[in-house]
């Protein structure tokens, strides 16, 4: 491959068509690169692998050709790699020698030039120890050098080239076979010593090394188009529009679970309708974001649909706002519906300590203030049921709150359920 040169690259082929995405990504992120040339050099030989270095450096070459390479620095770092490839080879051995070449021919900016007659001539050990930020800023104008012998170098170059031969050729044959006349009439013109030049001239023309003429192969010349050939410019196809009957399917659920959510905020949803919300919840998590359930809202939502009001707080776990909603939960009033949502939470994820102590200890005081008898005995029968199913679950250390909660046992022995948590914190003790 190295042989064929650069003149065998096609005239459209595009560096896409040579390079993956992530390799034009790496060269181009070496090129931008703003270290010592040296070491974007040995960078660029570590990152692909030496059967691909001809390849890229192809690439390369039509980076430079195309004048995509706008950065004076860019193009540097490009030149130094190209003539770095094969520094250990001799200068006409390098298969990118007419990449500096051609680009000296054209005009240069001093500083660009300067640095290819360098790379051409023997290149200075510092000339590689700077990065091409550094080559511009020390560049001295008054120190230009001058432009070798171009002539020469292409001449070394082309000699170092491998001879082609034309198939037919490299094989020992012509593709011109002369006949004899057979024609009787013929046939008494021509004497030995014709027909012994003429089998010569045709032993000389099987030669590998004759001249033999160049065959014109002419493009055929075109028909002239018919009217049927012009019918495809204009189609007379009736194209059918395509509906896509998913098409805002998904706001539409929402529409609908934000409707059916704004009533569960009100009051009971029917049980087909609570089962639709949670089975939608259920399916798309990300309609919770949606269906218009704020921090403050959440109470109502507890109050009225406490299985809704679960199933939207699992769905919210992961949302930076969950605290939140955990910290409105906490300091609402105690009821059955909050406490059945926190006891259905703390079964289904690991919530936070703070937040469970905090839900208990606002559960103790909650009962604390109740003024009806009635309805403190009942809250404090759930409260001492909520307490066993927390410890009996393992869902807190009692340890942590045994003081409080044996205080409150002790406060309401009287009540049952009361005095089986007592006997409970005494069996852990």
């Amino acid at each position: 491959q190295k042989e064929k040169g650069l003149g065998k690259l096609s005239n459209n082929q595009s560096v896409a068509e040579m390079l993956n995405p992530r390799e034009l990504t790496t060269l181009l992120n070496l090129l931008e690169d703003d270290k010592p040339l040296e070491t974007v050099s040995a960078q660029f030989q570590r990152s692909f692998n030496k059967s691909d270095y001809f390849r890229v450096g192809c690439c390369i070459y039509l980076l430079l050709k195309d004048n995509m390479l706008v950065k004076l620095t860019n193009r540097l770092g490009a030149y130094f790699i190209l003539f770095d490839l094969y520094r250990a080879e001799p200068l006409a051995s390098n298969p990118f020698l007419p990449v500096f070449v051609d680009t000296l021919q054209k005009d240069l900016e001093p500083v660009e030039k300067n640095f290819l007659i360098q790379l051409l001539d023997s290149p200075p050990k510092e000339l590689a120890k700077k990065s091409a930020r550094e080559t511009i800023a020390t560049f001295d104008r008054s120190k230009q050098l001058d432009t070798p012998d171009l002539n020469s170098l292409k001449k070394i170059y082309f000699d170092k080239q491998p001879i082609r031969h034309p198939s037919l050729k490299a094989n020992g044959l012509s593709p011109i076979i002369f006949d004899l006349p057979e024609e009787p009439h013929l046939k008494s013109n021509i004497n030995n010593d014709t027909k012994q030049e003429s089998e010569k001239d045709l032993v000389d023309d099987l030669d590998m090394y004759s001249f033999e003429p160049q065959f014109l192969r002419l493009a055929p010349p075109l028909f002239e188009a018919s009217e049927g050939e012009l019918v495809w410019l204009n189609p007379e196809v009736t194209y059918q529009p395509l509906w896509d009957y998913n098409m805002a399917l998904e706001n539409e659920k929402a529409a609908v679970i934000s409707d059916l959510m704004a009533k569960a905020l009100k009051g009971p949803l029917m049980p087909e309708q609570s089962k639709q919300v949670m089975k939608e919840l259920e399916n798309n998590p990300k309609l919770v974001y949606h269906c218009g359930l704020t921090p403050k809202k959440l109470p109502l939502l507890v109050e009225n649909n406490p299985l809704i009001a679960i199933e939207a707080l699992l769905k919210l776990m992961s949302s930076s706002q969950i605290t939140e909603y955990f910290s409105v939960l906490v300091n609402m009033d105690m009821s059955l519906h909050s406490m059945e949502v926190v006891n259905r939470l703390t079964t289904a994820v690991e919530l936070p300590t703070e937040f469970v102590h905090l839900y208990i200890s606002n559960c103790i005081h909650s009962c604390e203030n109740i003024k009806d008898k009635y309805l403190q005995n009942r809250m404090v029968r759930l409260v001492c049921v909520f307490l066993q199913s927390l410890i009996r679950n393992k869902i807190i250390n009692v340890k942590d709150l045994f003081i409080e909660v044996q205080s409150f046992c002790v406060e309401y022995s009287k009540i049952r359920e009361a005095a089986g948590l007592f006997r409970l914190l005494k069996t852990l003790e």
